[in-house]
């Protein structure tokens, strides 16, 4: 029997009332393209541009905090702290909300699963190598496609079996992770960062290079700049599913339930994640994947309970509405910071990451911040016009022009 393609059976969130747009889910996702540019401003605005993480930047900003207290390194430190890799892995747990979600309504529907839901993940995948060639080396959106074919496959599966799945690759995750570290720690060199006329050729091409320049840089290291999905491939499994677990149980519902949950997440994420992602950071460079990878989205579930802590508390006025528009169209605004980041900062554009270079973060401060309200003020511009981002328009529009047996 093709069980890849069966009809999913009905569950208790599938009986549930008619489907109703989250609005903590759309808030949740307008922060996490924020909190998102908040992690890649620094590699924009490097010197070496993406392929400074391959050539020799200083991941950890814990030893320049330390040796120079100035207010631009501890600003830039806190501001680093709060960031990395939390809203990469709040990001991808709501992209396994987002699977959850179409499930569920393939339930409703008596559609069959993953059935049309292929088509998505893989027009997410197209979507990703463009903007990996085009725009943007480190993307995250062709890591999300396959984890999501793989994830979509299991919720054909029993419940025990995805819990199953979801803490050994919390467990492989964790080990890989402890393994490399203590690789770096123990190796001769001693440290990630390489250095050297590496560095020097990669400033000077995103600091004089052409747009074509890039492209090819990114085309002949491949390899390189694709290794992060696959080596966090057992943690995009594991937050996937831990994002459709977490919705069944009713984490996002505006009830009582759902208030308790994210009290929970709010009160151990925090409590936890703060100190382990304090011990991570101070620990150096030779830490960065554990805190990344491991101590970041443990302070990302601390996160979700502190937003829907807001969330629960105020009005509804122009800041929720603007972070829930920016939330419905995550996609399109994703890659648009990154496109506007690439214009401002590298030398076929304004340059400006050359021009600022040894001035201090308080003008990446400011990139971050104008660029966010780019993105929350455009948003719901946009949405008072059209029903959705152009990007997700784009993918509607093209697999509804698939042929009507692929669409089943």
């Amino acid at each position: 029997m093709d069980t890849t393609a069966a009809t999913p059976a009905p569950r208790a969130d599938a009986a549930a009332a008619p489907h109703q747009r989250s609005a903590l889910l759309d808030i949740l996702r307008g922060v996490a393209i924020v909190g998102t540019l908040g992690t890649n401003i620094w590699i924009f605005t490097a010197a070496g541009g993406e392929a400074s993480l391959l050539v020799g930047a200083s991941i950890s900003p814990a030893a320049s905090m330390l040796a120079d207290p100035g207010p631009g390194t501890i600003a830039e430190g806190v501001f680093r702290f709060l960031a990395n890799g939390k809203f990469l892995a709040l990001l991808t747990l709501l992209f396994g909300v987002g699977l959850a979600i179409q499930f569920r309504s393939a339930a409703r529907r008596g559609g069959r699963w993953p059935g049309p839901y292929r088509w998505r993940a893989l027009f997410l995948l197209a979507e990703g190598t463009v903007h990996f060639v085009l725009v943007f080396a480190w993307d995250v959106l062709m890591g999300y496609a396959v984890t999501a074919l793989v994830v979509a496959w299991l919720l054909t599966r029993s419940q025990r079996a995805q819990h199953a799945v979801m803490w050994t690759a919390a467990a492989l995750n964790v080990a890989l992770m402890a393994l490399l570290t203590l690789g770096l720690t123990l190796s001769p060199a001693g440290s990630i960062s390489r250095g050297g006329d590496d560095a020097a050729e990669a400033a000077r091409l995103y600091a004089e290079g052409g747009y074509l320049d890039l492209v090819g840089l990114r085309l002949s290291n491949a390899v390189a700049f694709r290794i992060e999905p696959v080596l966090s491939s057992a943690l995009l499994l594991f937050l996937f599913l831990l994002g459709v677990r977490l919705f069944r149980a009713g984490a996002f519902g505006d009830d009582a339930t759902g208030r308790r949950i994210r009290g929970r997440l709010l009160g151990w994420g925090l409590g936890a994640g703060l100190p382990l992602n304090l011990a991570t950071t101070l620990g150096g460079e030779n830490f960065f994947l554990l805190d990344r990878y491991v101590a970041a989205p443990v302070l990302a579930l601390g996160y979700i309970g502190l937003v829907g802590f807001v969330a629960d508390r105020v009005r509804r006025g122009p800041v929720t509405t603007a972070f829930s528009a920016l939330g419905r169209t995550a996609l399109s605004g994703y890659v648009l910071q990154n496109v506007i980041c690439v214009l401002v900062c590298y030398g076929f554009g304004l340059g400006l990451a050359a021009r600022f270079a040894g001035t201090g973060p308080w003008w990446v401060f400011g990139l971050w911040a104008a660029v966010s309200l780019l993105l929350l003020v455009a948003a719901p511009l946009w949405l008072r016009r059209f029903p959705a981002g152009p990007l997700e328009a784009l993918q509607k529009w093209t697999l509804t022009r698939l042929p009507e047996g692929a669409r089943r």
